[in-house]
């Protein structure tokens, strides 16, 4: 049986039924790690964690760029 999960990046709904990480998830959409902060259901997430946490059902992901400026 495949269980499907549903999981959400800013604003947006995804669904995937594989086993990913947080790590995955920003390789596969290709974000630069170094210029944004990554909030995890309602948390900020450190780098060092990304590789560790399996994404589940309902997740919450909010992907904030840093954009410099003058």
């Amino acid at each position: 049986m495949i269980i499907m999960k549903n999981f959400f990046v800013n604003g947006n709904t995804y669904h995937t039924q594989d086993e990913i990480t947080l790590f995955d998830l920003l390789n596969y959409f290709n974000y630069n790690d170094s210029l944004f902060v990554l909030e995890y259901n309602n948390l900020i997430c450190e780098k060092k964690n990304w590789d560790n946490i399996l994404i589940k059902n309902n997740d919450t992901i909010e992907i904030v760029t840093i954009v410099g400026g003058g």
